[in-house]
């Protein structure tokens, strides 16, 4: 018997949403790297990013690239999060690449590089106002690629990159992308050489590549979500993209099973505090209404609003760390105890349900 959850993976989905990507990117001379971190650096999500054209494999974690590079990956990897000093030895002995900000650890990078015996390759970050990594100010840049390039033994200066839409929610407009390329011909003129990558950002710099404006000095995009959502994605669901209505929305799907179904109030009774996560929730009594509750939880999905149910007339109404409840009211097709419900995914639940060890990923090619 089958266990549950189960996280459904099909590779041919992906397939076609990858390959999709990387012609749009191919078309406007762009370069795909394809990250795995949303599915915990399965393997054989980056053997199909790889098969599909993408030059580079990326990650933020040092494990998940590990894996990566243990099943054979021949394309270079990429590190997207700026490294800790502590993991440098480690990350030049799996790394081609690295996204790069402060020059403490650049100094240590090349000690580890040299050590090692490697030449490691950098992108420098540019902060165009998303406010995570990178320097602020165009000549902060600029000084810290001429000391890269002229002082550092073991490093070498393969680009400059940014990152918009993550923790400042800041749009990838033409504007940002101009800004950016004027940083990479500061870069090249205080150097007195081209740059080989001029990285624009991850999935939500193909608004501007959509829009005819990504400027021709953009190379690379660092792409993930797009490809394991397709139009489920919050990003091109807001933005109304119809660019992505043909990408397949079903490469990963969760399967939960049924633990009990009850009619009951909508509304807790009693004296209301916190729930299981220390929030104060707010409820909307509906009456007595039947539903059902699923043997999974926050501590798998993480937001029930990150759950698409496919059960016509269900909705997910409430949760727990370990219990979903699924109202089934309005569902034409009755659901009894032991039955499956099916879930198409959100970003963030494919991120968490990948690394859950309560879920079992089920692969299908």
């Amino acid at each position: 018997m089958k266990k549950r959850p189960t996280l459904v993976v099909d590779h041919s989905a992906l397939r076609e949403n990858m390959s999709m990507v990387t012609g749009w990117c191919r078309d406007a001379g762009i370069d795909v790297a394809g990250v795995v971190k949303a599915t915990t650096g399965m393997a054989s999500v980056a053997l199909d990013y790889e098969s599909c054209g993408a030059r580079w494999i990326a990650s933020s974690r040092l494990e998940q690239l590990a894996r990566v590079k243990d099943a054979g990956v021949k394309v270079p990897l990429l590190m997207i999060r700026v490294p800790m000093i502590s993991e440098l030895d480690e990350m030049v002995r799996i790394c081609d690449y690295s996204l790069q900000s402060e020059l403490d650890t650049l100094k240590a990078l090349e000690r580890a590089a040299l050590s090692a015996g490697v030449t490691h390759n950098v992108i420098l970050m540019a902060d165009l106002g998303d406010l995570r990594e990178g320097c602020f100010e165009k000549e902060e840049l600029v000084d810290l690629a001429k000391y890269v390039e002229d002082r550092l033994d073991g490093i070498h200066l393969a680009g400059i990159g940014t990152n918009l839409g993550c923790v400042g929610s800041v749009k990838p407009t033409e504007e940002k992308m101009l800004m950016l390329a004027d940083r990479a011909e500061a870069v090249e003129q205080a150097i007195g050489r081209p740059l080989e990558i001029v990285s624009g950002g991850a999935t939500s710099s193909l608004m501007p590549l959509f829009d005819g404006v990504m400027p021709p000095k953009i190379n690379m995009l660092r792409i993930g979500a797009i490809v394991f959502c397709g139009p489920n994605e919050d990003l091109f669901t807001c933005y109304g993209r119809q660019e992505v209505s043909e990408m397949r929305d079903d490469a990963f799907v969760l399967e939960a099973e049924v633990i009990e179904t009850n009619t009951k109030p909508t509304h807790p009774i009693g004296e209301l505090g916190v729930d299981a996560f220390g929030k104060k929730a707010v409820y909307t009594d509906r009456g007595r209404r039947r539903r059902a509750i699923l043997a999974i939880g926050r501590a798998d999905y993480g937001d029930i609003d990150d759950l698409i149910p496919q059960l016509e007339g269900s909705e997910v109404t409430m949760a727990s760390g370990d219990h979903t409840i699924l109202d089934i009211e309005d569902c034409k097709e009755i659901l009894r105890v032991g039955d499956i419900v099916r879930f198409k995914l959100k970003y963030s639940a494919i991120l968490r349900l990948t690394a859950s060890e309560n879920v079992t990923i089920e692969e299908r090619n």
